[in-house]
Parts: structure tokens; C-alpha cells; sequence
């Protein structure tokens, strides 16, 4: 399909463009960014007067559930979702049913992925068999089969030596190890942050040491084993502050928040509201702090949605007995925009850190708007508002943002060239 776009404000963070202009998409890729090659006839044109278009998102955590978990979601259900978010790329974890151990589920998704159309799927593959922590999957065939990372979750391995192991693997083969750092021992049979709050509403807590512990750990082995290394779902102000010393040391570090993480802290508890239950914990509000700092700094150059969609029981029983995760990608692009109106961020850098911050982190071919790379973007107007669940694309429904009036609306989102949502 050819198409012109006209009349936008065209930012790319990574070349540093911001100006009025016009792109030009042919056979899924931008052929020209201002005037259109000579006898171009585009078959549709875009008027974009007062909408800024950006290379799609980057989002590094989208559950998708499929396969095994169809009453939560589905590859193109939650596909269609972060389409509606911005979003054009997204990383899927392990935690599927079977786990994303073998080199038959990753092409199971990514077969079923292409199918959706709605965005492109870069599987993250398990670190070890069964997520079990004790014998390394199958990393090479998974990385043939498309999985671009690996990681464990917050599943814990059997030893620091197994651990080790694995990633000494994964430094000989330049395997990016994908890190959620929380000590099992001391976060065990805990639902919120060890806090005041926790106290006061009588839920057994989740200590910051329980990130900072495991963060350190795994810190001194990416040090020791050389692999290069992220560390996602920050949660505290001192973690943060770990990453920041390990860069400067030069390690091969990246790291990313979830966007409700710099939103809303364990206050939102207060009502015992389960929309509230995520693992890990909502932290403190200077944690919150830390966090935003830290993202203005670029140590945390990536924000991501961390989208965990859930049926509607999953979440009806008393909050302890409730499935932690919130689903927010349908709104990503919105809700990240309150970073910008409460003056946190200038619009190209969220752009960045919502698009070629991801990317790189992962090494993934996303994150920019340049001639002859793929028409992957997503045009949006600044200055209109969208309400959250007036439209909701995704089969859950558990978001603490539904009916809240964001920043922001997407118009329009393309992959290769191809419009996969329209408002």
C-alpha cells in the first residue's frame, strides 16, 4: 500500500528530528521523509495537521496469554490492545502454558502473531526447563526459533551456581538475560510493600531488600560472567541507584520501570481495591521518586507497560486470594503522556524512552523513523484526551485507570506500512 502522511510533527528521538513535514510509506517502508519522490502517487493520504507522528512504541512486557490461558487473553486480542496503545512491538515473556521453553511455542506465537497483524512479537524464551530454575532450556534452538531474550521471571533458580552457569552460557553465545530481581525468601507469602501501609491494612510486606538483595546478586554475576544484561519491573529508589553504579562501571546493563510504577504508589491499597495487587509491590512515594529520576536520567531508559490481563474472577476474591497484574496497554501511549503534563519528561523523551530506549535494550529492529526502515509508527493529537475503557480491545478488564480522562489519543498505528488501528 502506498500512503502519505502530511502535515505532521514528526519526531524521531533517535536523530534528534522535530519538525512539521511530510513521509511517504511504500511496500511497508518510509521512502521519503518531506517532499515525495518524483511520480509518486500515493493511494491514500493521511491530513495530520496537529498530530505527532512517532516511531511506534517499544513495549519489552505484554502477557499475552496465548498459549494456555485463553480466558485471559489471546495473541490477537492483546495484540489488537497495544495496536490501540501505539504500540508496534512488543516483547511476550515465558510464562505461557506450555512454558516458552521449546522452539515449537516460540513459533506457535509468532505464526499466530503474524496472523493478528496487529503488531510485530518478539518472544522473550525461558532461562531454564519449565521456568524450574534447575536445567537450561534450550537457548540456542529458542534463538533460532525467534526469541530475541530470555529470563525467568520471578522464578527463582535452585542455586547461585546453576544461575551462574546459565549465564556464562548465555555470555558465550551474546545472549541478552533478561533479570526481575526479587529475593524469594524474603518477599515470600508477601502481597504489598513492607511499609506503614502494609502495616496498617494487616497484609504481610515485601521488604525493598528483597529487589536490593537479588539486584546485587545479580549485578556481581553480570560482572563476573560478562553477559549482557536487563534488569526489568524496577520498583525502588535504591535499585535504581544500583543500575546507575553498575553503568558506570561500564557493565552491559540496561534497565526498565513499569509505567504504573510511576504513577501510583502502595497508598492506592488503602481500600483493598485488588486492581491494586501487582508483583512486585507498588513501593513508597519516594520510591516513585527515585524512579521518575531515574528514568529523566536515562539509567532507566525504557518504560513499559508490563500488561498482565486477567478474567474478571481473577480479581473478585479478597485481595490475598487475588491474581496480581494490571492491565494498561490499550492506554499505554495516554497514560504515559501524564508524565508529560505533570512536567516530568519533554514529549521527545518519553517518545525515546517508550521507543528507541526499548529497542535497544533488547537490540530489537524498532525505535526509529528513517528512510528505507520499516513504516512502523504510531500518529497521535497531543491535545485531545481519551477516557480509558470507552474503547477496550483487551480481554481484561482489570485496570485502575478505566474511567480516568488521559492526556493523549491515538489516532492511528501502522506496521509495515499497514494501518492496524484507526481511531
Amino acid at each position: 500500500m502506498t500512503l502519505s502522511i502530511l502535515g505532521a510533527r514528526v519526531i524521531d528521538p533517535l536523530s534528534g528530528l522535530d519538525q512539521t513535514t511530510d513521509l511517504h510509506i511504500d511496500a511497508g517502508k518510509i521512502i521519503a521523509i518531506g517532499a515525495a519522490p518524483a511520480g509518486f502517487k500515493p493511494a491514500r493520504s493521511i491530513d495530520a495537521q496537529g498530530l505527532v507522528a512517532a516511531p511506534g512504541l517499544v513495549d519489552l512486557n505484554v502477557a499475552l496469554r496465548e498459549p494456555g490461558y485463553s480466558r485471559k487473553g489471546s495473541i490477537a486480542s492483546e495484540t489488537r490492545a497495544a495496536a490501540a496503545g501505539g504500540v508496534t512491538s512488543l516483547c511476550c515473556p515465558p510464562q505461557t502454558k506450555p512454558v516458552l521453553d521449546t522452539s515449537a511455542v516460540a513459533e506457535l506465537i509468532l505464526d499466530r502473531a503474524r496472523e493478528a497483524g496487529h503488531s510485530k512479537v518478539y518472544p522473550i524464551g525461558a532461562l531454564s526447563k519449565g521456568l524450574e530454575g534447575e536445567q537450561l532450556a534450550e537457548l540456542i534452538a529458542l534463538r533460532d526459533a525467534g526469541c530475541v531474550a530470555f529470563g525467568n521471571g520471578l522464578n527463582a533458580f535452585a542455586n547461585n551456581r546453576t544461575l551462574a552457569r546459565a549465564l556464562e552460557y548465555a555470555a558465550t553465545f551474546d545472549l541478552t538475560v533478561i533479570f526481575h530481581s526479587q529475593d524469594r525468601d524474603l518477599a515470600q507469602d508477601g502481597l504489598a510493600h513492607e511499609g506503614a501501609m502494609a502495616s496498617f491494612l494487616g497484609l504481610p510486606g515485601i521488604p525493598e531488600t528483597a529487589e536490593t538483595v537479588a539486584l546485587a546478586r545479580n549485578l556481581l554475576l553480570v560482572e563476573q560472567t560478562g553477559v549482557r544484561a536487563h534488569f526489568s519491573q524496577l520498583t525502588s529508589a535504591r535499585g535504581a541507584r544500583l543500575i546507575a553504579q553498575a553503568q558506570e562501571l561500564g557493565l552491559p546493563v540496561t534497565a526498565d520501570v513499569a509505567l504504573y510504577q510511576l504513577i501510583l504508589t502502595d497508598e492506592a491499597l488503602r481500600d483493598f481495591s485488588s486492581l491494586y495487587h501487582v508483583q512486585p509491590p507498588l513501593r513508597t512515594r519516594a520510591d516513585r521518586d527515585g524512579l521518575r529520576a531515574a528514568v529523566k536520567s536515562g539509567v532507566i531508559q525504557a518504560i513499559s507497560s508490563h500488561h498482565q490481563p486477567h478474567e474478571r474472577d481473577a480479581k473478585l476474591a479478597p485481595f490475598g486470594a487475588t491474581e496480581p497484574g494490571i492491565s494498561s496497554v490499550d492506554v499505554l501511549l495516554p497514560l504515559a503522556m501524564t508524565l508529560v503534563e505533570d512536567g516530568l519528561l519533554d514529549l521527545p523523551t518519553l517518545l525515546q524512552r517508550l521507543s528507541a530506549g526499548p529497542a535497544a535494550a533488547l537490540r530489537l529492529p524498532a525505535g526509529e523513523l528513517k528512510v528505507g526502515g520499516a513504516a512502523d509508527l504510531v500518529l497521535f493529537d497531543a491535545k485531545a484526551s481519551t477516557v480509558a475503557g470507552e474503547e477496550w480491545r483487551s480481554k481484561g478488564d482489570n485496570c485502575p485507570f478505566i474511567g480516568h480522562c488521559l492526556p493523549g489519543a491515538v489516532r492511528y498505528t501502522l506496521v509495515d506500512g499497514h494501518i492496524s488501528h484507526e481511531a
